[in-house]
């Protein structure tokens, strides 16, 4: 299981991250919902070991891993859709996918995670992943990167982002692939039908931790609560 404990996150005075408590079980799937600016992408990080927390510890099947680096929490099988998606001059999408020839897997299962993120294997194994494709289309590999590596856990920051309507329907055949493969998914997002899609769901708002429970529950507490901000926000500002 992998724990965020406390977790407070301040920088240049500024609090971002307050008293934050989550777990993440494995094989089950996670959203950390809130709007823009509430601290879903530091968490992220912190998760990832990119930032380290002011105060608390990050957990993974009880051992205390806050200190360890990127790469060391890596090795214990944890990775990161980053919100903005890489660009790599000279290598192919084929060498991107198997870590220039680091991971084995056969042609049919290449195929198979490019069809699955709507790439087409023919049309884009031997592309190159850099300022040709479009920032949905690198999104796409690097989602396609993550169902062949496999991790115990896959931290993806805004997937949706820079994709088209299609995004939604995208996400949920990710997530199913991911259950089916035992990998554990915590999912950042501001958007409601998203986080719908996952089994449990933390809501997060200016730093703390509102609300958590069944997906669809948090979703319903979230569009309530959000609304009755933006309508408190417009009559401030109207009067």
């Amino acid at each position: 299981m992998l724990c965020l404990r406390n977790i407070d996150y301040s920088k240049d005075g500024r609090e971002i991250l307050r008293a934050v408590n989550m777990r993440f079980k494995q094989g089950m799937s996670y959203s950390i919902l809130g709007p823009n600016g509430a601290g879903k992408s530091t968490l992220a990080y912190i998760l990832m070991g990119v930032v380290k927390p002011t105060e608390g510890k990050v957990l993974l099947d009880e051992r205390d891993i806050t200190d360890l680096s990127v790469t060391e929490r890596a090795k214990l099988g944890i990775t990161l859709l980053w919100q903005e998606p890489a660009r790599y001059d000279g290598i192919t999408v084929e060498d991107y996918l198997t870590l220039g020839g680091k991971l084995r897997p056969d042609k049919d299962e290449l195929r198979r995670v490019l069809e699955l993120v709507g790439l087409p294997y023919e049309a884009y194994a031997h592309r190159f992943v850099d300022k040709s494709l479009s920032g949905g289309e690198r999104k796409r590999v690097e989602l396609a990167s993550l169902l062949l590596l496999r991790p115990r856990y896959a931290i993806l920051d805004e997937p949706d982002s820079g994709l088209d309507i299609t995004a939604g329907e995208l996400i949920e055949k990710v997530l199913n692939y991911f259950k089916r493969t035992g990998t554990t998914v915590i999912l950042i997002t501001h958007h409601e039908e998203i986080a719908a899609k996952t089994d449990f769901a933390y809501f997060l708002c200016a730093g703390r931790l509102m609300k958590k429970g069944f997906s669809r529950e948090v979703v319903e507490y979230y569009k309530k609560t959000c609304g009755r901000c933006f309508l408190a926000g417009m009559m401030t500002d109207d009067h």
